[in-house]
């Protein structure tokens, strides 16, 4: 384009030969193919050859591809350069109509040349700047856009990894307690060979209730994730376990073998909804533990007080063990179910007894402020248990108590 317009006399005649014009125009070029690598060399070729075509001509065509050698330097080049340059071209536009107009002693070439000077320098430099800004927005958009994307992935994640934990510690605390007792009495039965056909009877259909039971329950749970929505709140809410029905659980380890007794404090009533499912679910676990652990009485306390409930299970360190592997989990989960009501959980030896207990707040206020603020239970006062001054303080006790702990599952 250059050459067609300089060979078509768009330039101002100097008395050199017409080919000399060509010299500046490809120097432009030459920057013009540099721009996007290098756009600081794409403009330093543009002003040297801007600055050698107004020696031998100037031509339109030069200037014309100059323009884009200012684009391309505020469009590539540094953030500041740009700034620099929008500066830079505007006050010579001012400085250019100025001197014009001085030079032709007329106002109007002075409005004449700055127009021309603004449009040649500025124009460029500010398109340059509005795509950059736009480009920059967009970048800014794109980047927010995967952050969210992340985030939205980790929160998928984490409810993904939250609904998995509370499917398994549902699913062992529904059926650990049922295959617990199925698996000491049936290993009763074939080790003993003295027992009456009366007795193995009786072991029989303990064995058989707690296989139904175990069936039915897993079936509920099944339904319910099948369903969605209100349905399954609605179903969920139908067949909660209540710490109200604790007694149905002390019924069953009786039944498998083990003595145990239950005693209620305070008035019983409706507790909610989290607390019942906690309480009750932690009552299960501590007896199935006993029952896996031992053969020795177990002692069941619900204590109903003004704020809390208590649920406080004693049973003696025999020597005898069942030998039923355990994974461990039983602990885990009744501290994650007291936790995620703001209640506090201890298990551990107490003397020669071996001691679980929860503490279940049941009023919010209180909730908030002691989750936040972190007690350490002591064992004392017959096994009912205080709670230590200060933030997080254990007692010599606790410590003997956090080795031993984790050999009940």
């Amino acid at each position: 384009m250059g050459v067609v317009l300089i060979a078509g006399g768009a330039y101002v005649p100097r008395g050199v030969p017409t080919w000399v014009l060509g010299v500046p125009l490809a120097i432009t070029c030459v920057g013009v193919l540099l721009r996007q690598r290098s756009p600081l060399a794409c403009l330093g070729l543009g002003v040297l050859a801007i600055v050698l075509d107004g020696l031998v001509g100037p031509s339109l065509g030069t200037v014309l591809i100059f323009t884009d050698n200012l684009y391309a330097a505020a469009l590539y080049g540094p953030a500041p350069l740009a700034r620099i340059l929008l500066g830079v071209t505007s006050a010579l536009a001012v400085v250019g109509g100025a001197v014009a107009g001085f030079i032709a002693s007329d106002w109007r070439m002075l409005a004449v040349a700055g127009v021309q000077a603004g449009l040649v320098l500025v124009t460029p430099v500010t398109t340059a700047l509005v795509l950059r800004e736009q480009r920059d927005r967009a970048a800014v958009e794109r980047a927010r856009a995967e952050q969210v994307a992340r985030l939205a992935e980790l929160d998928r994640q984490a409810a993904i990894t939250s609904e998995r934990t509370r499917m398994a510690r549902e699913l062992h605390d529904m059926i650990a307690n049922h295959f617990s007792a199925i698996a000491i009495q049936s290993t009763a039965a074939l080790s003993r060979k003295d027992l009456d056909r009366e007795t193995v009877r009786k072991v029989m259909e303990s064995v058989r209730e707690n296989s139904v039971k175990g069936m039915a329950e897993m079936r509920s749970m099944i339904g319910l994730l099948r369903q969605e929505g209100d349905e399954a709140e609605g179903s969920a809410g139908a067949m909660r376990p209540r710490l109200a029905d604790a007694e149905t659980l002390v019924e069953r380890v009786r039944r498998a073998g083990l003595t145990a007794d239950m005693r209620v404090e305070g008035t019983v009533r409706e507790l909610p909804a989290s607390v019942d499912l906690a309480g009750y679910r932690i009552l299960q676990e501590a007896l199935t533990n006993a029952l896996k652990h031992g053969d020795s009485p177990v002692s069941v306390l619900l204590s109903y007080e003004e704020e809390r409930v208590l649920v406080r299970v004693v049973n003696a360190l025999g020597e005898r063990r069942t030998g039923l592997p355990g994974a461990g989990a039983g602990l885990i989960g009744m501290r994650e179910r007291a936790s995620l009501v703001g209640g506090i959980l201890e298990a551990g030896r107490n003397g020669d007894e071996w001691l679980v207990l929860a503490d279940l707040p049941t009023v919010e206020e209180t909730l908030g402020a002691r989750t936040s603020r972190g007690s350490t239970w002591v064992f004392g006062d017959g096994g009912r248990g205080r709670r230590a001054s200060g933030e997080g303080r254990r007692e010599p006790e606790d410590v003997e108590r956090a080795s031993v702990v984790e050999e009940r599952a």
